[in-house]
C-alpha cells in the first residue's frame, strides 16, 4: 500500500464519479457488504431488544440496546444519504459520496420518504448533550426525571413531568428529553434494505440498477 497526492486522488475521484456513479462496478461488492454488516448488526440489536422487553431487565439496559440499534442504522443511513459537507481542496471526494449515494439509492429502491432519511432520532442521540443544555435551561420548575423509564409514552405528555429516557414498549417509542420517537419503521426499513442486499451478493455483488 502506498500514499497518493491530493491531486491524483481527486483526479481518480472525478473519473469514478463522473464514468462509475460513485462506485467503480468491479468495488460494488464491498459496498453490499459493508450493507449486509451494518443492517444485520441494526437488526441484531432489534431481536435482542425483542427478546428482552418482556423479561425482568433493568430500563438502561433495555434502552441501551435500542440506542445501540439507532446507531448501526444511522451507520447504514450515510451509505445512502451521505453527511454533507467534506474538504474543501477535495471536491470531487465530495462529489464521489454524493454520486455514491444516488447510486444506492436507486439500487435499493430508496427515497427521501424512507425511515432511515429522517436523522431525528440519530441525532437525538447523537447530541443527546447540546439537547440537555437547551432542556435544562427551557425546563427550569417541575418534576425531572433523569433515569430511564419503561412506561406509555403519554407519561411525556405531563406539563410538569420532565422525562429524560422513556421507553414505550408497547407502541415501539422512544422518549428523549421529552420528544416522542417511533421506531418500528427504522427497523422494518433495515430488514428491507438487507433482504435486497443478500440478494445482490447471492446474485454476484453487482448493483442492479
Amino acid at each position: 500500500m502506498y500514499d497518493i497526492d491530493t491531486q491524483e486522488l481527486e483526479r481518480r475521484a472525478l473519473i469514478c464519479a463522473n464514468d462509475y456513479g460513485g462506485i467503480i462496478s468491479y468495488f460494488e461488492v464491498f459496498y453490499i457488504h459493508s450493507i449486509i454488516y451494518s443492517a444485520s448488526r441494526c437488526l441484531d440489536s432489534f431481536y435482542r431488544y425483542e427478546a428482552l422487553k418482556d423479561k425482568d431487565i433493568l430500563p438502561d439496559e433495555l434502552i441501551s440496546i435500542v440506542q445501540e440499534a439507532v446507531g448501526h442504522s444511522a451507520a447504514l443511513s450515510r451509505y445512502f444519504w451521505p453527511s454533507p459537507g467534506g474538504k474543501k481542496k477535495q471536491p470531487n471526494l465530495i462529489k464521489v459520496k454524493e454520486k455514491r449515494g444516488e447510486k444506492l439509492r436507486l439500487a435499493f429502491n430508496l427515497d427521501d420518504n424512507s425511515a432511515l432519511y429522517n436523522r431525528s432520532l440519530r441525532n437525538a442521540w447523537e447530541h443527546f448533550d447540546e439537547r440537555l443544555d437547551c432542556y435544562c435551561l427551557e425546563n427550569d420548575s417541575g418534576y425531572f426525571f433523569p433515569s430511564c423509564i419503561i412506561g406509555s409514552h403519554e407519561l411525556a405528555d405531563d406539563p410538569v413531568g420532565h422525562i429524560f429516557k422513556l421507553l414505550d414498549i408497547e407502541e415501539e417509542c422512544l422518549v428523549l428529553l421529552g420528544t416522542k420517537f417511533f421506531f418500528s419503521p427504522i427497523k422494518e426499513s433495515v430488514q428491507k434494505i438487507l433482504t435486497i442486499a443478500e440478494q445482490l451478493d447471492e446474485q454476484g455483488g453487482r448493483l442492479q440498477l
